[in-house]
């Protein structure tokens, strides 16, 4: 870690805490800074405040007081989730304190090579994906950011033979001011989170802010499938490098069922180990930021040929009685489900969904469905669900939960089919979590089998 002296007796706030806040508190805690720590949670429940106040941080919890921006800070460095219209973060603007996420302070100590991805869909997968490839090259790739390990944290303890492979979301995005990956990538640009950017141009924006202090020096990786992305190439300082199923670009791409990165064969696209034509686009992402790493093609085919997928995201568990089960418990929206149903041959798929009902139609799954061989529906969209499936003739069967969708589907089908979770709805109806849930359905699965 760089012992960087920027924050040294500087006064700063972390607002919001769980494992990123907690992990900018101990970093800049150690850069001797004086830090302040604020979260909602009260302090009995608030392990994270505890351990901090036992390192001599001082912690301010059950509340959000305004008044506690007058205390001269120099720096916010604020939970990704929390909005800016949250009343402290628009205090700390008005005030002209600078506003920062994790993974700005992550960048700044970082002694090693950061590849940041971002996108709409396929994030972590491609994420994944990249460190297991380097990994299995005998290099040494961590994963940090949005995955699950906050960038700051594992920023602190990198070796110099590491390379950061950073998962990157909007909202983190927004909070950066001098960050700059080596190697950046954006997966693709569909519309979400709009709740949070305002817009579809806000979200954008914010995905884009990932290449804006990149030079010629350092390598953007874009989607030529999406004409947005294609566009975005001429609108970087970076060197852009592409991916695409449709044609022969300047990166990796397919031809004649044939993966290529700049007209050197790597593998028969039919030898990837997941099915879907967004997952055929996850690794071609992944080639390209492999390659420019030195990847050699046999650490590729070895990782590409039998990864099992990420968990609860198109995660293949296993067989039961020569029927194969598929959980997918990440799919919280329609077009989650969709690309993962364009991987399946329909007419020997079970589909599992249902959950939170946000008051949308399913109207736009319809065309997904055809030939379905039948589906299970639960949670709060079950009749919703169950309502469409009787207007496309296909079979449909209730249940209580994931769990028991799961047990009670199994007689119903044939050795050969495929049962997928992907239940194009969120989890909050049911569960706190679509963690919770896939964990459960995985428990379900090992019951059985």
């Amino acid at each position: 870690m760089k012992k960087i002296t920027k924050f040294k007796d500087q006064k700063i706030l972390v607002l919001g805490l769980a494992r990123s806040g907690m992990a900018a508190a101990l970093v800049l805690n150690e850069l001797g800074a004086i830090v302040t720590v604020n979260d909602g949670k009260p302090f009995e429940e608030n392990k994270e405040a505890q351990v901090l106040l036992e390192e001599g941080i001082k912690v301010i919890t059950g509340s959000h007081p305004i008044d506690l921006l007058d205390e001269d800070f120099a720096l916010m460095v604020k939970n990704p989730g929390i909005r800016y219209d949250n009343p402290m973060v628009e205090r700390a603007e008005a005030l002209k304190i600078p506003v920062i996420t994790e993974v700005e302070l992550a960048y700044l100590v970082s002694e090693v090579p950061i590849i940041g991805i971002t996108g709409t869909n396929g994030k972590t997968t491609t994420t994944t994906l990249i460190a297991d490839i380097l990994n299995a090259d005998g290099q040494s790739a961590k994963l940090s950011g949005n995955i699950g390990f906050p960038a700051s944290e594992v920023a602190q303890k990198a070796q110099a033979t590491d390379t950061l492979v950073m998962e990157l979301s909007s909202f983190q995005l927004m909070g950066i001011d001098t960050f700059r990956p080596k190697i950046a990538l954006i997966t693709n640009l569909f519309s979400a989170h709009l709740d949070y950017h305002g817009s579809q141009e806000a979200y954008e924006a914010a995905k884009w802010r990932i290449q804006e202090n990149m030079t010629a020096d350092d390598f953007l990786i874009l989607n030529f499938n999406q004409e947005k992305c294609r566009k975005l190439a001429d609108k970087t300082k970076a060197t852009v490098l592409a991916f695409s199923t449709k044609e022969k670009v300047s990166g990796a791409y397919v031809n004649e069922g044939k993966i290529y990165f700049k007209d050197e064969f790597i593998m028969e696209a039919s030898e990837l180990s997941l099915p879907g034509d967004h997952n055929l686009e996850n690794a071609l992402a992944a080639i390209v930021a492999a390659k420019l790493r030195g990847a050699e093609n046999e650490a590729i085919v070895e990782v590409l040929t039998s990864f099992a997928g990420v968990k609860h995201r198109l995660q293949y568990l296993g067989e039961i009685d020569g029927r194969k089960v598929y959980n997918d418990s990440k799919a919280t929206n329609i077009l989650a489900t969709q690309k993962a149903l364009s991987g399946f041959d329909n007419s020997k798929l079970w589909l599992l969904a249902g959950g939170l009902d946000r008051g949308n139609g399913f109207e736009d799954l319809e065309k997904d469905l055809e030939d379905l061989k039948g589906m299970v529906v639960f949670g709060q969209t079950a009749d919703k669900l169950r309502l469409m499936a009787e207007k496309l003739n296909i079979p449909v069967f209730s249940s209580q939960n994931v769990a028991t969708a799961l047990k009670e589907i199994m007689p119903q089908t044939q050795v050969g089919d495929t049962i997928l979770l992907s239940p194009a709805c969120a989890s909050w109806d049911q569960y706190k979590t679509f963690e919770e849930r896939g964990d459960l359905f995985i428990e379900a699965f090992e019951s059985l089998k």
